[in-house]
């Protein structure tokens, strides 16, 4: 391998040999390079597809709003493969057929053209094997994984638009710039890597193949994710040993995913500071059926320390659901062994748990009151009713159970560390005949379901107890109430009663929030303006939603009276703050995410929020807007209520900690009509809660008056449990 001068010691003495001239070293790499361009051609397969969509939406951590980069305009150049197989068997980039191509072409050099069509797709490295009638095709010989070492030579060779295929292929050439990226799945090249070359091979100077070549990222997923970075000095390549490793298993015709034990982290945000205490666990996973349980510690896997998230990445990063791993926990501070365990599938979406009732709020009272049992729900079934109230709760076996003092919160989390499927004990308090009679106690059975889309036509009134500001009473200390000290005579209560009472202070008394329809108001650390309504009759006892609309484009802040007229009714009468953050240029783009939270968290700031009632609301691209904010800015947005606006990457995983549903809305004339079907399959897939509504005559239209009323309920029920 010719890299560098040469230096020889002999061995009598350390004495040089005269470096060669570098015009001479330069032309024996660029020789080199040619001849592996050369010896490669013969397995590298031009790509041709027609029909599909002319643009494709991004992946992760791009600057569009929706999830990713902006869509992009999908070129109708020929792409790249690599043959895998002798009888046709063809792999490439999952990225060339992202638009959704009616027909597929390759051609192999020295045969005809053929239609292939698509066997399987590798959903974790994004690679797809297609299959076209030849025979005895040669297969390229792969570099050992093993041997790649940064900073060797290596060559991103395609096809591009040469029509002579016995021809070498074009090629751009770079070192190896780092190994076991993309959590543990790629090679990194600093040689230019573009839509061309996707699906074509990542070769070393010796003309063996080191990787296929695909876009990647480490925080998006999907087919685009990380093709902004194309040309961009860092691509990767996927092993080539790897590849053909998962060959057998695609020509099967089943497409193949990473592993997973499904669970969530306790601490979903921290990468790299705590060990990983499982927070919540999915149905049907691998930690499910092997007993993993909330507040496990994972300790090792296949002999590896896991110290944080980041490791446990890297390490499950490479699997396939169906492989196995060793696991070692701890639980309650002793170590747990799992041998063999078997991992599910990244499709095992978590599943939302259900209890099945809808709380008062605002209620500082022990327990939970409920407003609402919705039907054929698991609260239904265990024969709970309205205005009884949860107060204890734990696992069917388990002595001791929960008290609940820390109101719908701290049920609503409890029910959430539950996998679908578990048997639970609830102490409930039945709602009084009379106000004289004595508290009812009953303990009753119910089986944690999973979150429906139910939808009820009207919920009873009114919602809050109104008493936000009140202290949460606490639980009662065993034995009774606490006895005088010695040598006092007087209840507690009686002596409190006799001091002189504390003037209020004036301030603390008047409540000066400001009402009405505020418009021209300014975010003062990010100069962001925004609008608000705030009804008049704001009470502070009572916990307000809020409604962020995400204006469509060129329409910032002009909008505001009309929404205010839509909304005024359903604000004052159902509790409800509109506030409208305005994009910097009248488009909104991902980027502006993080301040609009800040802005709108800052606005809030003087009113009281409940924060489980925060609904991402826009048409166009301000619905997306929502789409990316309700994915990306989970600490403030609960829900999503779109009208013609599709998400272009993928949807994101549902975190049980932090619940999410969806209201999407389309015209049956909107243009974009299939695409926001498909985003509504998408959000399914994942298993959170969505409604679906289509429009008929419409196009881009507002929403009518009939879908504004459902809206309007499944507002009010954001944070049923």
């Amino acid at each position: 391998m010719l890299r560098s001068l040469i230096f020889s010691v002999v061995a009598l003495g350390l004495v040089a040999v005269p470096a060669a001239p570098a015009d001479d070293v330069n032309d024996a790499t660029e020789k080199a390079m040619k001849q592996a361009a050369k010896s490669v051609a013969p397995y590298v397969v031009k790509i041709e597809t027609a029909g599909g969509r002319e643009t494709v939406g991004g992946g992760g951590g791009g600057g569009g709003p929706g999830g990713g980069p902006p869509p992009i305009r999908k070129g109708v150049g020929p792409t790249s493969g690599l043959v895998v197989d002798k009888d046709g068997y063809i792999i490439t980039s999952t990225f060339n057929f992202a638009n959704k191509p009616s027909d597929i072409f390759v051609t192999v050099p020295g045969k005809d053209r053929k239609v292939a069509k698509v066997v399987a797709t590798d959903t974790s490295r994004m690679l797809t094997l297609l299959k076209a009638d030849y025979t005895d095709l040669p297969v390229p010989p792969a570099f050992p994984k093993a041997d790649v070492t940064v900073g060797q030579w290596s060559l991103a060779v395609g096809r591009a638009l040469d029509t002579e295929l016995s021809a070498a292929p074009g090629y751009s050439r770079g070192v190896i710039s780092a190994v076991g990226r993309i959590w543990g799945k790629a090679v990194q090249t600093d040689a230019k890597v573009s839509p061309i070359n996707y699906g074509g091979p990542l070769t070393a100077i010796d003309g063996r193949v080191i990787g296929v070549l695909v876009p990647a990222s480490p925080s998006g997923e999907g087919e685009t994710a990380g093709v902004e970075w194309y040309d961009s000095g860092i691509g990767f390549a996927i092993p080539f040993e790897d590849v053909l490793k998962v060959v057998p298993r695609l020509k099967g015709g089943k497409d193949v995913g990473r592993g997973m034990l499904g669970f969530n982290p306790k601490e979903p945000g921290e990468e790299y500071n705590v060990p990983i205490t499982i927070g919540s666990i999915a149905s049907d996973s691998a930690a499910l059926k092997i007993g993993l349980k909330a507040g496990d510690v994972i300790v090792r896997i296949d002999g590896k320390p896991i110290p944080h998230y980041s490791a446990l990445r890297h390490t499950l990063g490479p699997k396939y659901e169906g492989d196995s791993i060793d696991l070692v926990v701890t639980r309650d501070g002793k170590e747990l062994k799992f041998d063999k365990v078997v991992l599910g599938s990244a499709n095992t979406a978590f599943a939302q748990p259900f209890f099945g009732i809808l709380p008062v709020r605002d209620d500082p009272e022990l327990g939970v009151e409920i407003r609402y049992v919705y039907p054929k729900s698991p609260a239904e079934a265990a024969g709970l009713k309205v205005g009884d109230r949860v107060m204890k709760v734990a696992p069917v076996g388990v002595p001791q159970l929960v008290a609940i003092t820390g109101g719908r919160t701290q049920l609503a989390q409890i029910v959430r560390g539950f996998p679908v499927g578990v048997d639970l004990q609830v102490l409930v308090r039945r709602k009084k005949e009379k106000p004289d009679d004595k508290d009812k106690d009953e303990t009753v059975k119910l089986k944690v379901g999973a979150l429906t889309e139910e939808l009820p036509e009207k919920l009873p009134m009114p919602s809050t107890a109104g008493k936000a500001l009140e202290k949460p009473k606490a639980a009662p200390a065993p034995g009774g109430p606490p006895k005088p000290p010695a040598g006092r005579n007087k209840p507690v209560e009686e002596e409190k009663a006799d001091e002189p009472k504390k003037e209020k202070d004036k301030d603390e008394e008047k409540d000066d929030t400001p009402t009405g329809l505020l418009t021209d108001q300014v975010n003062k650390t990010n100069a962001r303006e925004y609008w608000m309504y705030v009804p008049d009759n704001y009470d502070k006892n009572k916990s307000y939603g809020v409604v962020v609309w995400l204006h469509a484009a060129g329409k910032g802040g002009r909008d505001a009276k009309d929404m205010k007229k839509i909304w005024e009714d359903y604000c004052d009468s159902a509790n409800f703050i509109l506030i409208g953050p305005k994009s910097k240029k009248n488009e909104w783009t991902s980027t502006e995410a993080e301040e609009v939270a800040a802005t709108i968290n800052a606005a809030l700031k003087p009113y009281t929020i409940d924060r489980n009632r925060v609904l991402a609301h826009g048409m166009g691209i301000g619905g997306q807007m929502g789409l990316y904010m309700a994915f990306h800015s989970r600490d403030l947005i609960r829900g999503a209520a779109v009208s013609g606006a599709a998400l272009p990457g993928p949807a994101k995983d549902n975190l049980p900690n932090q619940p999410l549903a969806f209201f999407l809305i389309a015209g049956d004339k909107d243009p974009l009509l299939k695409e926001i079907q498909d985003t509504v399959e998408k959000v399914k897939a994942k298993k959170f809660p969505a409604i679906y509504r289509q429009l008929k005559d419409f196009g881009k239209e507002y929403i009518d008056q009939k879908t504004l009323d459902e809206l309007c309920v499944w507002l009010d029920s954001l944070d049923r449990i």
